[in-house]
């Protein structure tokens, strides 16, 4: 369950969300972002933050600090018993890139409007990194 409260307060350049993670589950793949910075606070339950360090325990109270770039990868799992819940703050820019170290994968999107999907952006397109290109690959 993930409840967006940044749309219902008129932020526009902050997203807010609560996250309800049921035990075993996931929140999102690993992954860093080369242009948001997220925030998280574990406002109940016990899980666990992956990380470029290792992983570490979460209960409630932990503060989790993202800012852009590799070093920042995360990953929250609930290994608890009970739901984790947890509150994320993040800047809200309308153009980012995100990797997934895992999969090799990246995500980007650009003219995404504060509060709505990436999907629903002007633009976005996941692909592997390993499809690139040359700049001029197709060009005349």
């Amino acid at each position: 369950l993930h409840f967006d409260a940044a749309r219902k307060l008129g932020a526009v350049k902050l997203g807010y969300h609560v996250t309800v993670l049921p035990p075993g589950k996931r929140a999102f793949p690993y992954h860093f972002h080369y242009v948001n910075e997220e925030l998280f606070l574990i406002l109940s339950g016990t899980g666990s933050l992956r990380w470029p360090g290792g992983n570490i325990p979460l209960e409630p109270g932990d503060l989790i600090a993202c800012p852009p770039g590799p070093g920042s990868a995360h990953q929250i799992v609930n290994t608890g018993a009970e739901d984790l819940r947890y509150l994320s703050l993040s800047t809200a820019e309308p153009n980012e890139i995100v990797e997934y170290p895992d999969s090799g994968k990246f995500g980007a999107y650009a003219g995404r409007e504060a509060g709505k999907p990436f999907t629903d952006a002007a633009f976005h397109i996941f692909a592997p990194r390993s499809a690139a290109v040359d700049y001029w690959d197709g060009e005349e």
